[in-house]
Order: C-alpha cells, then structure tokens, then sequence
C-alpha cells in the first residue's frame, strides 16, 4: 500500500472538485452574495453531522469578517433553537443531499416567517433546494468520494465556497486590517494586527543613541549598556545618519588598526532602514524578514530617532509565530 500516493490522490481529488464549483459558478452566487450583504439581521448557518461542521466554520468565518452570523445545529432547531431567529434574518442551509430528516423538519418555519433561504447543496432537485431563494451547486462526481458516500471532497467545496463568499464580503463592505483586529483581541493574529512599534520599542534611555564623530569605544559602550547589540548614530542635526551593529563590528574586525580608535563613521551602516512608532508591529516585522536584519530603527515624521526595535521584542510580544 502506498500511503504517500493515496494521500497525493485524495488531495488531487479535492482541488478538482473545488476547480469545478469554481468553473460552474453563475449569477446565483452574486445573489448569494446580495442577500448576505444586505441582511438586516443575523446569517444563521445551519447543518447536521458533518456538514454541520463546515456550517459552523462558515458561520465563524463570517462572524469575525464583518457578517454577524451564528450556527444553528438542524437537530438542536427542531428542539427548541429555532428561537433564535427573528424575520430579519437569513439562513444559509448547508446540506449535500438537501433532504436531510431534521433539516427539513424545519424549512416550514422559516419559510411561515418569510426568512430567505441560501442553499448550500450537492443535489439541485432536492427539497432544500426547491424551498430556496438562492442554491449554490456543492455538487462532486461520485467516484470523488469513497464509496460514493463519505463526505470527503463534498466538504471541501462547501468549505471552500463559504470561505470564498466570506472574502467577497469582506471586499463588499470594504472590511480593513484594524476591523479585523476588533474582532481578533487575542491570539497570534490580534498581536500582529493591534500592536504597533511604539508598543513595543525601547525609547527614551533605553534608546541606544551616539553621534558623529565618536570613537568607537564609546560606541561600543552604548551598544553594551542598552543590551541590544546595536546602536543609532545622529548628525549634528538630532537626524539618524547611520546604526553600528554587531554585524558591521565583525566586518570591521579583519580590517587593519584599533577598531577603538576609529570613528563612528568608519563602521556604521548608512542611513539605514527605519520606521515610525505609528507602524503596524507586524508590518515591521514583514522589514526585518525581508531586509534579514534583527533590529530596527524608529523615528519620527522629521527622522529624528525616537526607539529601536529588537526582533526578540517582537518575539516576546508574540507577533512572530
């Protein structure tokens, strides 16, 4: 048994399936898009076993790109849930066959509450589709699934469908990076999306800082005092001219003379890549990668030096990861 090519088989399978919603995709998924749009109320994304998994994604998905949506379990409806929705609301039904016992159960309440209906199907003449305003095709060749039944490449297309309609949403309403920020407090991605330079840059004395014209055993004495193995160096002017890190000392190092002796000017890097304490932190962790450098110099709208930033400050703060 060769494990390696089923797995490549499988993952084939179900980038055709999603390959071919995308290829048969209509008008209806613009009213889809219309419907959820301008719903008034909460999208309630409902489904049972599996897919009622990929409902509840979908759901999550919405919910933290602007859509207030909840999910609703099929089963749990019939069981008193259902008064959760209002007449301003909008289902999004997410089912493969689209006659599923306990989804059907509830189509008369919605439709008796005038509640529109997006489908989410495998198959366009089921009951779930018949009582829809909009169907989307969820549909995958038999012989894409094992033994035609278990939901592997099926799910994979609501998921992608949902997660598609979420990202055209996201675009209609003009959803920025610090509204998803709201939304995501915690976690990797509310670090990387709320924090900013100047929450985490050394400032005031715990700026390294030295001008033009010292020698470098003073700058080496910066560099060590402040603990970041760096230093900024001013001009005459208050402005950042250059920064000295350990790197350039080791350039310097197979150079003859006293490395002491020399002038600050003689080692630093200059006028070195830097940004301003308004900066997205992970913005300025995206300089870093890109330069391959580990610190960074932050200064203000007139580029006087204001703070550094260490790669480990960013660490630290868990906006790498």
């Amino acid at each position: 048994m060769d494990i390696k090519e089923i797995v490549r088989q499988e993952l084939e399978l179900a980038a055709k399936a999603v390959q071919l919603a995308a290829s048969r995709l209509d008008s209806s998924i613009e009213k889809a898009v219309d419907l959820l749009y301008n719903c008034s109320g909460k999208v309630i994304v409902t489904g049972m076993g599996k897919t009622g998994i990929i409902a509840r994604k979908i759901a999550a998905t919405l919910s933290s790109t602007g859509t207030t949506a909840i999910f609703l379990h099929t089963a749990e409806g019939i069981h008193g849930d259902l008064g959760i929705l209002n007449n301003e609301d909008l289902v999004v039904a997410v089912s493969y066959s689209g006659n599923t016992e306990e989804l059907l159960s509830i189509i008369p309440f919605i439709k008796f509450n005038n509640i529109p209906i997006i489908a989410l199907t495998g198959n366009l003449n089921s009951q779930l589709a018949k009582n829809a305003e909009v169907v989307l095709n969820g549909s995958v060749p038999k012989d894409f699934e094992p033994f035609g039944v278990v939901p592997t490449a099926s799910t994979t297309v609501a998921l992608a469908l949902g997660d598609a309609i979420a990202v055209a949403l996201l675009k209609k309403r003009n959803f920025k990076e610090s509204d998803f920020a709201r939304f995501h407090p915690g976690g990797t991605i509310g670090k990387k999306l709320i924090y900013r330079v100047n929450d985490l840059m050394h400032s005031g004395k715990a700026n390294p800082l030295v001008p033009e014209g010292v020698l470098m055993d003073k700058v080496i004495l910066e560099m060590t005092s402040k603990g970041l193995g760096c230093t900024g160096v001013v001009n005459s002017q208050g402005l950042l001219s250059g920064i000295v890190t350990d790197g350039d000392l080791r350039r310097v190092l197979g150079i003859p003379g006293n490395l002491l002796e020399r002038k600050v000017e003689e080692v630093m890097t200059v006028d070195p890549v830097s940004v301003e304490a308004q900066t997205l932190a992970v913005e300025a962790l995206n300089i870093m990668e890109d330069r391959k450098i580990t610190m960074l110099p932050v200064v203000d709208a007139e580029k006087k030096p204001v703070g550094m930033l260490h790669m480990h400050d960013l660490i630290n703060a868990g906006v790498v990861g």
